[in-house]
């Protein structure tokens, strides 16, 4: 756990099993938080789809999320779907990850995801940045797995827009798929934004967080 001070905020990290899925999950608020502050750092690791075309469209897809930013963007070669029979070589690349940088705030899948890739990548997130403030983005699919978050980044109807078509930009490959949808993306937003009382918003879900109230 961290004290967070907004203008503090220097350097962020941000993991996906897949490509797409910090896109998906973060996109609003990397798209907000990049805007806010030119030139932060912004380490992304990404666990599959390495030499691939997915890995063209993570990058691409990354840097359009993450304007005016120092981006550094590592995309492993681990099997879509396969992250606990490979539990070693992911730990090691969170391991890795954080040898590389010592973040300020953490975006990464949470805990209570459906997707055995995306709850074992956030399990090895607590374990490894244990004194790190880590965000835990939701991901909308079949498997009906959205809970009551805790934490919400309000984003601007214009950003909301931005991410959707950023979205079908740069993900080709999976515009095919029932899930990627304009409408659900859309959708989960304006109920985000009901939730913290403003039009859209991106969900997060928070384990710890260390508190000053007194200022000191």
């Amino acid at each position: 756990m961290i004290d967070l001070v907004p203008g503090e905020l220097r350097r962020i990290a941000v993991l996906g099993a897949h490509c797409d899925d910090v896109a998906i999950g973060a996109g609003g608020t990397l798209l907000t938080l990049c805007a806010a502050r030119p030139g932060i750092r912004v380490e992304a690791l990404v666990l599959s789809g390495g030499g691939t075309q997915r890995e063209s469209e993570e990058r691409d897809a990354l840097a359009a999320f993450c304007p005016g930013t120092d981006l550094r963007v590592t995309v492993g070669k681990m099997p879509d779907g396969r992250l606990p029979a490979h539990w070693d070589e992911a730990k090691r690349a969170v391991e890795d990850l954080r040898v590389r940088i010592s973040p300020d705030l953490i975006l990464a899948p949470h805990p209570g995801d459906a997707h055995q890739d995306h709850r074992g990548l956030a399990e090895l997130v607590t374990t490894a940045f244990r004194d790190h403030l880590v965000l835990g983005y939701e991901i909308v699919k079949w498997d009906g797995d959205l809970g009551r978050p805790n934490a919400y980044q309000p984003l601007m109807p214009a950003v909301a827009e931005a991410k959707v078509a950023l979205l079908w930009e740069h993900y080709p490959s999976q515009r095919r798929r029932s899930w990627f949808d304009r409408e659900a993306f859309t959708g989960l937003a304006r109920i985000r934004g009901i939730e913290c009382q403003t039009r859209y918003a991106e969900a997060f879900y928070l384990r710890k967080l260390t508190l000053d109230l007194a200022g000191g």
